[in-house]
Order: structure tokens, then sequence, then C-alpha cells
């Protein structure tokens, strides 16, 4: 197996993740604004966590497969690293909504009432929401993904294990992932009424895993071979999608060329604007600017509202577009202050215990 050209840190996919973000904050912030039109390209952007679930896939097997398939791999370093990326700032959003909620009740302002669930928080605080484990949606609702995600992460050596099996067999791993996402979307539709790609804490947990399992599968296309002219595939990939979406293609259509659009842009080297620091930058906060998009809403639409008198809070186009526009500077600050430093602390923990260990270790051969 061979990687070809493509570099080992895959730049141009960390740039994807903030326009995958992008497109879900344009759903998520579009019935704000004060427009009477929604476009079905807009009102597809809940698609952009599907990218997300295919790119987890991918980029977990660049890193991880090999150890796996090698017996190198350490399923509880794994898991701890994957805490250390994620809780931290799962953790501060959940108590920002909280401190929100409560002042919101507090001043006598309207607010969902499962915002502040607190039959849910339990789960939620154990990034089990997404399981059918929470009675309402409430606290940070964006967080059903990271639930998702953990479930995948927890599985994760189930998915390794078949996909280095089938290392060798690309095409066929591919094929049977694609066979697989088809089969399930169309099975749940008949059987819940709704698309599973609209499913968050109630199917949470499964909706990821046909994208993640694509992801997985594509990642063994990408290393047996990269693809010729990526930059055309990929720019190709991104019409289509915008095409799609817009036409109101079958979501399972939207996802399998958002799959395409991954596979081609991990065969650019890293070189060009994707690959640029700003690109790379906006990349590394996109997790954040998921994260505080609940939060954020919270608390500027309401104080836009207030200000501007949009009592149903449809804000004038200026007025929302100052709105969004602040959501990347949020999330840079909650990257910086919350994000960064509580990995950095965490890993740093497991280092020094992986040290301490070691040392005993060589203490009890010596003895």
């Amino acid at each position: 197996m061979r990687s070809g050209s493509a570099p080992p840190d895959l730049r141009p996919l960390t740039a994807l993740r903030f326009f995958a973000a992008g497109w879900v904050v344009l759903y998520a912030f579009w019935p704000n604004l004060d427009v009477a039109v929604v476009p079905t390209l807009v009102a597809k952007g809940y698609l952009g966590v599907e990218l997300f679930f295919v790119l987890s896939g991918f980029i977990l097997s660049h890193v991880y497969l090999a150890a796996h398939g090698e017996k190198r791999f350490s399923y509880g370093g794994f898991l701890w690293t994957r805490i250390a990326r994620v809780y931290p700032l799962h953790l501060a959003t959940l108590i920002g909504v909280g401190v929100l909620g409560l002042a919101a009740v507090a001043m006598g302002m309207t607010i969902d009432a499962n915002i502040l669930s607190w039959p849910s928080l339990p789960a939620n605080l154990l990034m089990l929401h997404a399981w059918g484990l929470a009675p309402q949606s409430g606290w940070n609702h964006s967080s059903w993904s990271i639930s998702a995600e953990w479930f995948a992460y927890l599985a994760f050596p189930a998915f390794a294990l078949v996909a280095w099996r089938l290392r060798d067999r690309p095409v066929l791993a591919v094929v049977g992932a694609v066979a697989f996402m088809i089969g399930l979307y169309a099975a749940f539709q008949a059987l819940a009424g709704f698309s599973l790609t609209e499913a968050t804490i109630r199917w949470g947990a499964l909706r990821i895993v046909p994208c993640f399992a694509l992801g997985c599968a594509l990642y063994l296309m990408h290393r047996r071979r990269t693809l010729p002219r990526p930059g055309w595939i990929a720019g190709a990939c991104v019409l289509a999608m915008a095409v799609a979406a817009s036409l109101a293609a079958p979501d399972g259509a939207v996802v399998l060329l958002g799959g395409g659009l991954i596979l081609a842009l991990a065969s650019l080297p890293n070189t060009g604007w994707l690959a640029s620091r700003p690109a790379v930058y906006l990349g590394e906060i996109s997790y954040a600017v998921y994260m505080v998009l609940v939060p954020w809403q919270l608390l500027a639409v309401n104080l836009a509202a207030r200000v501007t008198g949009a009592g149903d809070k449809k804000l004038q186009l200026f007025v929302w577009l100052a709105v969004v526009l602040a959501l990347p500077v949020v999330a840079a600050i909650a990257h910086h202050l919350v994000e960064r430093p509580a990995r950095r602390v965490l890993r740093d923990l497991a280092d020094r215990r992986a040290e301490r260990h070691r040392v005993r270790q060589q203490a009890t051969q010596l003895a």
C-alpha cells in the first residue's frame, strides 16, 4: 500500500472543516434573517455534519489504522486523546448555555423550555445524548454530533478491523460502504418516516455509522493511489454538491459527492490557498465554531433583537451579517482560551502517567 505524493498532514482537509461548519452555521442562523425565502442549498445545511462524519472516519483511519492493524494501537490512549480533543469545549459550552439560559429566565426573557432540560443533563455530561438516552433536546443542541462522534470513537476498533481486512481491496470497501449507506438510509426512512440525516438526539449515534464507514473506506482508496487532477475533481464535486443540494436531491447523493470531495482534497499537495495558514487556521477553529454556535446565537440574536426592536428575532441583513461574522471571532477566543489549553493539559497528564509507568517497568526489570 502506498500514499503516492499526498502529504501526511492533509492540510486541505483541515481547511474543509471550516467550510462544512459554515454550511451548518448558515442553516442554523438563516431563520433569524428577515427574508421570506429559504434557498434549498441553505435548507440542506444540516448535511455539513455528514461531511464532518465522513472526514472523521477518513482522518482517524489516516492516523490510527496502520497502528491498529499492526497491533501497535492503544485503545485507552486513543480514547483519552479523543476526550482531550472534544470534551473540554463540550463541557464549557454546555455550562455557557446553562448560564445564559438561567440569566435569560432571571431577566424575564422567553427561551425554549427544553434548553434547561435538567433530566437531559446527565446524558449531556457523559456525551450519551445522541444515543436515545436524553428525554429532551436541550442545552447545547449542536453537541449531539459530539455524542455521535464519541460512539464512533468507542467503536473505532470494529471499523478498523473491517478496514484493515479490506486494505488490499479498496474498491470493494468503497462499494460496500456506499451500498450500506444507501440501504440504511432507505430502511430508516421507511421505518422512522424521516431521513436519518435529520436525526439528532434520538438516532444520532446511528447517523454517524454509514458516514464514518464511508470515510474509512475512502481512506483505503486514498492509500492505494492518489487521484489525477485532484483540484479539478474537487471543484467538480463542490459544484455537483451545490447543484444536488439546490435541487433537493436525496441526501445520500450529496453525502457521496462530499466523500468524493474529501478523496480529491486528500490528493492535493500542501500548496495553494487551501493549504495556506489562514485556511488551515480557520479549519483548526472549526470545532469551536460549531460548538459555540448555540450559545452565541442565544446571546447575540436576543441582544440584537432587543436593540433593533425585532420582537420576532428576524434581523435586518446588516445586523444579521454582523452577528454571523462575529461567530468565528468568538470561536477563535474559545479555541485559544479553552480548547487548546485544556487539550494540552489532558495530554500532558497522559504523558506523565505513561512516563511513570515506564519508570516502574524499568525498576521492576532491574530488580
